[in-house]
């Protein structure tokens, strides 16, 4: 009995060997390039997937570093440009060229012939 099974088992084998031989047969292949190629395109369209999202990613992540540089400048030249205009700071610039602060109000010119002909 026992022999039987190991000739049905080395049957069972060779039936296999067959049907793998047969499955990647010559002409198997050759029926199924259109399939590897697509396949192939597949792989190669993934691997660029890939690797144009990591660089989106770097490039978003550098133009997001270049923004927050941008607007820590924005806020420092805001407020030096709201320092210097304060009036203090305005009459310490103008010194130099001579200038001076009125100390007396403005002088206000109206226009006497100009109010008789609106009345």
């Amino acid at each position: 009995m026992s022999e039987e099974k190991e000739q049905e088992a080395a049957g069972k084998e060779q039936e296999q060997k067959r049907e793998r031989k047969r499955l990647f047969s010559y002409r198997w292949i050759v029926k199924n390039i259109p399939f590897f190629l697509f396949l192939s395109a597949l792989a190669v369209v993934y691997i660029y997937n890939g690797h144009y999202a990591d660089k989106t990613i770097r490039d978003i992540n550098k133009v997001s570093r270049e923004l927050k540089e941008l607007q820590y400048e924005f806020k420092t030249l805001k407020s030096e440009v709201m320092y210097r205009s304060k009036q203090s700071e305005m009459a310490k610039a103008v010194e130099p060229l001579g200038l001076k602060e009125l100390i007396t109000p403005p002088v206000i010119l109206s226009d006497t012939a100009g109010n008789k002909k609106e009345e």
